[in-house]
């Protein structure tokens, strides 16, 4: 196992070599630019000059001697997706959620705890190369199974290998909240950071089951102060007793601008309200919240919270890491819902996806639109395909919301490097990346308790 853990590790650092190895200026040219920010809109036939992971200037006709050029002419440049909310650490778990058969929450608590490092490594590492291929650029990722501290350096190490950008939210050994997190190793990670990193921490915080039980809310306490005094954000599930819980928040003074309620689909008009009074964010994850029945994830009920995004909470659980593919569903649930087909607003969805999703993870200072001095995370989409043809021109929001896929995205960027060029990831052998994915995951079914 080990063998195989050092192997997976070279392949993935000579992935990110051959990313490193790109030009510092890159031009991407003439292509239709959906800058996400508001003050700029749209720039049809625009270039987007990118210098040291940064972007420089973004309009007609730019010049850049020197640089390295992409002619994106017919294709779409957009800003990255941002993942509010995930949980990577279950992608190897895929196809194991089988409704009656096997519902979510007994499986994935089953294989959880039949996981090697090596097995976290694996599953988080092929979860970020999925996003990267779907145009998710950056993850707000929930690791809920730090079964001790080499499986937190494992997932760290996962996120800063795969090349994408992350907060990775630090939580417990499961999910039962019967013990503390780990705060010394949470403490030695913050210790490490530096400006610039790509990958960040937070902490991924439960509350107690039993609302009653004084004692297990001192030990969230220690989590949350913890959190606090290291500056690190902090994420928390509201769903299962979301009224209950949510109510919990605010009569404890939780709620805070660095804090981001998951779920919340049964949320109050009060519930917002205080959210939004608080200047914490929302993430809502319509897949996963329709798949495991936490009932409709109706966009228009939300409104009223500004800082809000949208997530994958889990490529397993959703099925794949598609953000064009959540959107496309929260925008028919929307117009159903309402039985209006006004309703929906396709570049709401995409604004949801991108600059408000960082806003909700608190990134949005450096990505979420195609704008001068940002870090330059960008998909490139093209338009040359099956189910994206017919398409006469205009206004392509509603195009990349009820057509688009993954597959339709030719380039990505994280950082000013490409992570992704001509349909294919930049570096890494996904053949081998899959072998290891599929045997460790039969090693999981062999492993785990009996259910």
């Amino acid at each position: 196992m080990k063998k195989l853990f050092s192997a997976l590790l070279l392949a993935c650092l000579g992935g990110q070599a051959s990313a490193q190895a790109a030009s510092d200026a890159v031009l991407l040219q003439g292509g239709y630019v959906m800058t996400m920010d508001p003050a700029v809109g749209d720039l049809p036939g625009a270039d987007v000059l990118v210098r040291d992971g940064r972007i420089v200037a973004v309009g007609q006709n730019l010049e850049a001697p020197g640089a390295r050029r992409l002619d994106v002419r017919g294709k779409v440049v957009l800003p990255g997706f941002v993942d509010v909310h995930s949980h990577l650490w279950v992608t190897t778990m895929r196809g194991q959620f089988r409704n009656a058969g096997g519902k979510f929450f007994p499986v994935s608590s089953r294989l959880a705890q039949a996981m090697t490092p090596e097995d976290t490594y694996t599953a988080m590492h092929l979860g970020v190369l999925e996003q990267l291929h779907g145009g998710i650029t950056t993850t707000a990722d929930f690791f809920d199974n730090v079964r001790d501290a080499a499986h937190g350096e494992a997932g760290l190490k996962a996120l800063r290998d795969a090349g994408g950008r992350a907060v990775l939210f630090y939580g417990g050994p499961d999910k039962t909240t019967r013990t503390l997190i780990d705060l010394d190793h949470l403490k030695t990670l913050a210790s490490a950071r530096q400006a610039g990193d790509r990958v960040t921490l937070g902490l991924a915080w439960r509350l107690p089951r039993d609302r009653a039980d004084e004692a297990n809310w001192a030990l969230r306490q220690r989590e949350y102060d913890t959190a606090l005094a290291l500056g690190l954000p902090i994420q928390v599930h509201v769903s299962g007793e979301p009224g209950p819980m949510f109510d919990a928040l605010i009569s404890r003074g939780y709620l805070y601008p660095g804090l981001t309620v998951v779920h919340a689909t049964d949320a109050t008009p009060a519930h917002q309200a205080a959210l939004e009074r608080a200047g914490g964010s929302l993430a809502l994850t319509p897949l996963s919240e329709h798949r495991v029945a936490y009932g409709l994830t109706r966009l228009d009920s939300f409104s009223s919270v500004t800082r809000q995004g949208l997530g994958i909470d889990g490529n397993s659980l959703a099925g794949m890491a598609d953000m064009y593919a959540t959107m496309r569903l929260a925008a028919l649930t929307w117009s159903g819902g309402a039985q209006d087909e006004a309703a929906p607003d396709p570049r709401a969805l995409l604004d949801l996806a991108t600059r408000r999703g960082a806003m909700a993870v608190g990134l949005d200072r450096d990505i979420g639109t195609l704008s001068p001095g940002k870090r330059a995370d960008l998909q490139v989409i093209g338009l040359d395909a099956v189910n994206l043809g017919g398409f006469g021109g205009g206004d392509p929001a509603a195009l990349l919301v009820y057509s688009a896929r993954p597959e339709n995205v030719e380039a990505v960027m994280v950082d000013g490097r490409y992570v992704k060029l001509d349909g294919r990831l930049v570096g890494v052998d996904l053949p081998a990346v899959l072998a290891r994915a599929r045997a460790s995951a039969e090693a999981l079914l062999r492993r785990a308790p009996p259910p």
